[in-house]
């Protein structure tokens, strides 16, 4: 199986004995409350998704990300992972301290060595990690929310947050044993923030054909509006899965954490963590984790090419549709007619059909797919 990430696979949660001396002494420390993607980024710190992460990046490890998507110690990483903090929230902080992260009920989270205390500049990180200051892209707006410092430093977990949804939440230590189990040598990972149209199905079967077995592992978490909502992406994946894949060859299991919308260089970060999980291949799509017309369609190909190191081996796909002629889901590569024979996967066409009450066509979407969004009220992000 794959090495994670780094070559070692990051823990950074407490002994019993270690959390009780911290909680007896708690009151001691300086504490930051933080919001709730921030418990997902400790928890995936914590448990190795971020490795070789252990901790939110010091200014040196941010500065080295910005300017070359590797980290101080030449380990490929392309987003900033950080804890942005206020200026009041550090009056009493200095480099060195260790505080509490807490979350907004004030129930300890977690223990942090602050290595550095430093500003930022807003545009700078807008423009190296979405290369767009345009604050109409979500990831743009959100550093612009930021508060005014960041903080780095080593971080141990004390109580780590919920799950969202118990029954689908696996650390990468239980998929690595988990595949082992199931005699998975080579795995496959899905990226995914959408319900599954044939077309997705497609994809995956595709890349199923060559590994042993599929990891599909949607995004739970913060998304921009008219994205599904998190229970509909699991349960349409259950229908799929019970109903259309051999159940020794597919894990279902969440992946928490917010959409960046940072297209190429979240598709490195999505490959990376994929990889802590286990898998030695990643199906790549047109405009993965784009948004709008920021990126071009194939962006995220094309940046694989700057990682050889990296590992974990992109699948790429490029458009995929329903050809009349071949009447199959085909793709550019294997299929000759020309685009007036072909029916794409349109998102916004789903979207827009679902939004009316109405299935889309079969062709495009299975209906017991369909039937489990229309369920919903209001299936979408609002």
């Amino acid at each position: 199986m794959i090495q994670p990430h780094g070559g070692t696979l990051v823990n950074k949660e407490l002994p019993k004995f270690e959390k009780e001396r911290i909680l007896a002494e708690v009151a001691e420390f300086e504490k930051i409350s933080v919001k709730p993607e921030t418990l997902k980024v400790i928890k995936n710190i914590s448990f190795g998704v971020f490795s070789p992460l252990e901790g939110f990046m010091n200014e040196n490890d941010y500065h080295y990300v910005l300017e070359h998507m590797y980290l101080e110690n030449n380990v490929a990483w392309s987003i900033p992972i950080t804890l942005d903090v206020s200026e009041e929230e550090i009056k009493d902080i200095s480099a060195d301290d260790k505080i509490i992260l807490t979350n907004d009920s004030g129930t300890p989270i977690a223990l942090m060595k602050i290595e550095s205390i430093y500003d930022y500049n807003k545009k700078e990180y807008s423009d190296k990690v979405y290369g767009t200051l345009d604050k109409n892209h979500p990831g743009v707006y959100n550093v612009f929310k930021y508060k005014e410092k960041f903080i780095g430093g080593e971080i141990f977990l004390i109580n780590e947050p919920k799950p969202v949804f118990l029954d689908l939440y696996l650390k990468p230590i239980e998929t690595r044993v988990l595949f082992k189990q199931k005699g998975w040598d080579r795995v496959v990972a899905f990226q995914t923030r959408n319900p599954p149209h044939l077309g997705h199905e497609y994809v995956q079967k595709a890349g199923l054909t060559y590994v042993d077995g599929l990891f599909i592992n949607p995004v739970i978490g913060k998304k921009k509006v008219g994205d599904f909502l998190d229970e509909v992406i699991i349960k349409s994946y259950q229908a799929l899965i019970k109903e259309y894949y051999p159940k020794d060859r597919v894990v279902l299991s969440t992946f928490e954490t917010e959409m960046r919308y940072a297209g190429p260089k979240e598709a490195i970060f999505h490959a990376i963590t994929r990889k802590n999980f286990g898998c030695d291949h990643i199906i790549i799509g047109r405009d993965h984790a784009g948004v709008g017309d920021y990126y071009g369609p194939y962006d995220a190909h094309k940046i694989f090419d700057l990682f050889p190191d990296l590992g974990i081996e992109p699948i790429k796909f490029r458009s995929f549709s329903k050809c009349n002629k071949c009447n199959s889901i085909v793709n550019d590569k294997i299929c000759p007619h020309p685009p007036e024979m072909q029916r794409f996967f349109a998102g916004r066409e789903i979207r827009a059909a679902l939004q009316s009450g109405k299935a889309p066509s079969p062709e495009v979407m299975r209906p017991e797919i369909a039937e489990v969004i229309l369920k919903y009220e209001h299936p979408f992000v609002s």
